[in-house]
């Protein structure tokens, strides 16, 4: 999803990925908010935002229960996010427990989810 502006420029633009989150043979299907993105003349304007509701919006739409994050500890709680760890849902690298979070796009659609995030092989490149 991108945001334009009034020449059609793209200032912003924000991107769900399709993720498995993985314990045992257990597997739930998720997806992980990256890369979220406004060029500097933008920022501070409620653009990032924006876009992010609309994408999380639109998660729910497609049937989705959850989104993982990996993002400023500062910043993404406002949305709802909340340390993964909460649930027992892990990264597959080394990374500050504060700054990996999930959030729940349903009552409790979390509660019983536990395990490691399997990310797209385009996210290590």
């Amino acid at each position: 999803m991108v945001a334009l502006n009034q020449d059609k420029d793209i200032v912003g633009h924000v991107l769900l990925s399709k993720i498995k989150i993985i314990d045992g043979d257990n597997t739930v299907d998720s997806l992980a908010l990256a890369p979220v993105s406004v060029a500097p003349d933008y920022q501070k304007k409620g653009i990032g935002s924006k876009l992010i509701r609309t994408a999380l919006k639109n998660a729910i739409e497609l049937g989705y229960r959850s989104v993982i994050v990996l993002g400023h500890k500062d910043y993404y709680p406002r949305f709802g996010f909340k340390p993964a760890s909460l649930w027992n849902i892990k990264a597959p690298f080394e990374v500050p427990d504060e700054v990996f979070m999930a959030l729940e796009l349903a009552d409790n659609s979390l509660e019983d989810v536990q395990g490691i995030v399997n990310y797209s092989k385009a996210f290590f490149e």
